[in-house]
């Protein structure tokens, strides 16, 4: 099958006009039409639905334009497969993780990488719902479960607990939670129960509820949760890998926290050999191994 022809179609089915792909490709709408015309010559079948305001794939279009997909994000892994066999460090890396890590914790650290490779190109993609790797939704991920999708290279970064914390301005004014009721005499900051979220922080919540709060602020994220807390407004459920960047809160109730909740990174198989994959690893596994050592000062200072 004539790969220009079905390159065409691609662009065509993506772009949903002729006009629009022509525009794409650099060629005119009569040379793009001949060529859609004569591909579904070749196929015996048809391929779009014409209508006045676009087109429309056939069921046998869309047969194809899965296809042309599926070949296109091959090209594409080949190709950055290609470039990562260079010596240099460059070009775009897409990274997906949770919005609360991404936003609290990556973010703030990624002046590091890009000293080391100013040539990255980082498309840092923040939220909830788990993006496809193998069908290349993203380069790289980080999560806080174990994925469960196949023909991944997973890494285990590090464990991470939900504890309760409040600001140094909060608890000089209210006072300092002693036991489980005295929650009573507090405002709880935490995320919605309904919101998407690690099943461990979920359950700290619920057990937390059942103290008869009377007052809640609810967020579905913790970066909301954090600037809750970080503005005096109460006592806040929390990942504890904030202590390090925000030493202004304190933990509370240090008896009260989750379960162990798994940190991962992951990516394609077929990104194995890949120079920015590798680079973005090495630096992600040198700021959890500074972030631990400066967890064991803490707790042996305080101690």
């Amino acid at each position: 099958m004539d790969w220009d022809k079905l390159r065409i179609f691609h662009a065509v089915a993506d772009a949903g006009s002729l006009t629009h792909a022509g525009e794409a490709l650099h060629l005119s709408q009569s040379a793009v039409s001949r060529q859609i015309r004569a591909l579904e010559e070749s196929l015996n079948t048809t391929l779009f639905h014409r209508h006045a305001r676009g087109l429309i794939l056939t069921e046998q279009g869309e047969l194809l334009f899965d296809a042309t997909t599926a070949m296109v994000k091959r090209l594409d892994a080949a190709s950055a497969r290609i470039r990562d066999a260079e010596d240099e460090v460059f070009g775009e890396l897409r990274v997906t993780t949770t919005i609360g890590f991404g936003t609290l914790w990556l973010a703030p650290r990624l002046s590091t990488l890009y000293e080391r490779y100013p040539d990255l190109k980082i498309d840092l993609m923040l939220e909830e719902r788990v993006l496809d790797l193998p069908m290349r939704e993203a380069d790289v991920a980080i999560r806080m479960k174990e994925p469960s999708q196949a023909d991944l290279i997973r890494k285990r970064l590090m464990n991470i607990r939900m504890r309760l914390y409040a600001s140094r301005n909060y608890l000089a004014a209210r006072g300092t939670p002693e036991k489980l009721e005295d929650l009573s005499q507090h405002r709880l900051i935490c995320q919605n129960t309904q919101a998407s979220q690690v099943a461990a922080g979920a359950a700290l919540v619920q057990t937390l509820l059942a103290y008869d709060v009377p007052s809640t602020l609810t967020v579905n994220n913790y970066f909301g949760v954090l600037q809750g807390v970080l503005s005096d407004l109460g006592v806040g459920v929390l990942p504890d890998y904030l202590t390090h960047d925000f030493p202004n809160l304190v933990r509370v109730l240090p008896d009260v926290e989750s379960g162990e909740v798994p940190v991962f990174l992951a990516y394609p198989e077929e990104l194995r050999h890949s120079k920015r994959i590798a680079a973005f690893r090495d630096f992600v596994t040198e700021e959890i191994f500074a972030y631990r050592k400066h967890q064991q000062e803490r707790n042996e200072n305080a101690a």
